[in-house]
């Protein structure tokens, strides 16, 4: 059978024309299929460009408008190039910071602001910038164009014309009189100068640093005129200026009551040819000075020179006397005790002022000490003054040993001026009962005699400083005997005495003139007594306003008086000069105690300035060898 044939039968021509037939009718739609097919593929590929199209517009023709949203855009800063969205963000940070924080800020500093004012000043610090003032009421010569004391004018512009070279104008009167006692000016200069070392962040914190100068400066600017001090020797100083006796009938600084302006009679000059007292307090003034004025070396070197040159006149054996000797004139008011302790005193001045040995050598040497009683542990050589200084030159030669702790050969004679310091410390506090009280709480370092102040205040000073030098090295206190004594039980005594000064006494009383509301009207003291009206009185004719019972015309501000008696009692009139009269010792020794006291400027000492000249302890080290070659 034929394959084509799927039903049988014969394949005719009639076979043939159907399947030419079919071959056409197969041909025109095989046509049409390709035409369908052409056009689907037609369609497929138009649809495939289309979606090429999409997705080439997807890449590069639609992104134009997103690839501007969406691309980073930049900043160009110069050096560097950053993130618009960075830089943006940034500069916004800083001025939220501004509105935020710096904006109040400028707000509140243009505002008109009240100045936060500081905590008052204690008493201490108030009753300093009367004490000092003092010094400027008692200056003697041609006064500053700027003088701090209304009343006051020139005066002794002739001291010691024509007999002594250059005169003698200049100084300080020592108290009610209108003498320039030289042992006891001296004295206060160095006590002047001892606080000015150890406390000057003090004074300068009051602000009285260039003014305590000052008044030093004027001191040691006439104590360089008691003697030649541009002489390699010398055979005599001058000790006084004007003085008088008690019974005196003749013109005299006693016998007249006249403001220093009116002077007119002959004020002798009493010079001395052996005086190793007061040689030796001279040329300590001088040799503290010079610490004080290290910032001025010219001026330091000139008061070196001069205390140098004072050191053979009174270490001359021949010359060993004391001033006061022979001098009834001197003796009835200023009369010298001792000696021996002014050497140990101007030793341990020299050898800080200078860093020469010989200076620690002499004063370390054991015969000084024991013939000035150093070591005697009698109650009356504890006690500091114008006339004694073993109390002071003690401590002075301990803070060597504190500070610096030299060693061999000093260190045996100075431990036991530690300990003799110590003992002195010891006799101060009540409970040891080494001096006797008043029932208001003032010490009797003079034995009940009058001016009990002036020795109050001294010991007051010495036993705050000695405080300061243990805290200063973190020792927290001392032995006396068996028991420690903290450091703040010697700065209570201070406080005590001092505080009793300023009024915490049964009278309610201050001793300083012009502290506090109620304090002495009728000072001892000539230039205060008399008006200061540009009338001249006659010697005699000012007795009448001392004698009168109205109120000094003119207040000496910062004058301590003598003090009240062992009852605690004070008579404020003029007649009882012993309670009544200031002191140029007494007030040096009241500024020193307070300046030691105030918590202005803090509570710490200068440790280093009063070693300034010192020299190293020891050898520096050697230099290392030398690199070695083979």
């Amino acid at each position: 059978m034929h394959p084509g044939n799927l039903w049988g039968g014969r394949l005719d021509a009639i076979d043939s024309d159907r399947a030419e037939a079919e071959e056409e009718e197969r041909r025109r739609n095989m046509a049409e299929w390709d035409r369908g097919a052409l056009h689907s593929q037609q369609l497929s590929a138009e649809h495939q460009r289309n979606q090429l199209d999409e997705t080439q517009q997807g890449w590069l023709l639609a992104p134009q408008d997103s690839w501007k949203k969406k691309r980073k855009k930049y900043v160009n800063l110069g050096c560097v190039s950053v993130s618009r969205t960075v830089f943006m963000w940034t500069v916004g940070s800083i001025v939220v910071l501004f509105l935020v924080v710096a904006l109040p800020i400028i707000i509140v500093k243009s505002l008109p602001r009240h100045k936060s004012t500081p905590p008052p000043p204690d008493n201490y610090t108030l009753a300093i910038h009367k004490a000092i003032q003092f010094f400027d009421a008692q200056k003697s010569g041609k006064l500053p164009k700027k003088d701090r004391v209304s009343w006051r004018g020139d005066s002794g512009l002739k001291d010691g014309l024509p007999d002594v070279v250059g005169g003698l104008v200049g100084g300080y009167y020592d108290g009610g009189s209108n003498t320039k006692f030289h042992f006891p000016m001296a004295f206060s200069m160095t006590m002047l100068s001892w606080s000015l070392i150890e406390y000057s962040q003090k004074f300068k914190a009051i602000n009285e640093y260039d003014h305590m100068r000052d008044v030093l400066k004027w001191g040691t600017d006439y104590l360089l005129l008691t003697f030649n001090n541009s002489a390699t020797r010398l055979d005599h100083i001058y000790a006084q200026v004007g003085g008088g006796l008690r019974d005196s009938e003749s013109p005299d600084d006693i016998y007249c009551w006249q403001r220093p302006e009116d002077m007119s009679y002959d004020r002798p000059v009493i010079s001395v040819t052996t005086a190793t007292d007061l040689g030796a307090e001279v040329a300590s003034a001088l040799a503290a000075a010079s610490i004080v004025f290290n910032d001025k070396p010219t001026y330091a070197k000139k008061l070196k020179k001069g205390a140098e040159t004072l050191w053979p006149f009174f270490r001359n054996k021949n010359r060993r006397k004391r001033y006061s000797d022979g001098q009834p004139m001197i003796q009835a008011f200023y009369n010298s005790t001792s000696m021996f302790d002014e050497l140990m005193w101007a030793g341990a001045w020299l050898y800080y002022a200078t860093g020469n040995q010989t200076y620690i050598q002499f004063a370390t040497t054991p015969s000084v000490p024991r013939t000035a009683k150093a070591f005697a542990n009698q109650p009356e050589l504890m006690v500091p003054s114008w006339n004694n200084k073993l109390p002071g030159a003690m401590l002075l030669m301990t803070r060597y040993r504190l500070f610096l702790n030299p060693g061999f050969p000093y260190e045996n004679m100075l431990s036991r001026y530690h300990n003799a310091t110590g003992i002195t410390m010891c006799a101060y506090l009540k409970q040891y009962s080494v001096f006797n009280r008043t029932s208001g709480g003032l010490i009797q370092l003079n034995m009940g005699k009058p001016r009990p102040l002036e020795y109050v205040a001294h010991a007051s000073f010495l036993a705050s400083l000695f405080a300061d030098y243990l805290n200063s090295t973190g020792v927290p206190g001392w032995y006396c005997g068996p028991t420690f004594v903290s450091t703040q039980v010697l700065k209570d005594f201070a406080k005590s005495q001092i505080d009793y000064i300023l009024g915490d006494n049964p009278l309610k009383m201050s001793y300083i003139v012009g502290f506090g509301t109620k304090f002495p009207r009728h000072v001892y003291h000539r230039g205060a007594t008399i008006p200061s009206d540009k009338k001249r009185r006659s010697c005699r004719e000012g007795l009448k306003y001392r004698d009168t019972k109205n109120p000094n015309p003119n207040n000496i501000t910062g004058a301590m008086v003598g003090g009240p008696n062992k009852s605690d009692q004070f008579h404020d009139i003029r007649s009882n000069y012993n309670a009544s009269e200031p002191t140029l010792s007494g007030n040096a020794g009241i500024v020193a105690a307070l300046i030691s006291l105030t918590s202005s400027g803090g509570y710490q000492i200068d440790k280093n300035t009063m070693f300034n000249s010192v020299p190293p302890l020891y050898p520096p080290a050697p230099p290392p060898p030398k690199t070695w070659k083979p």
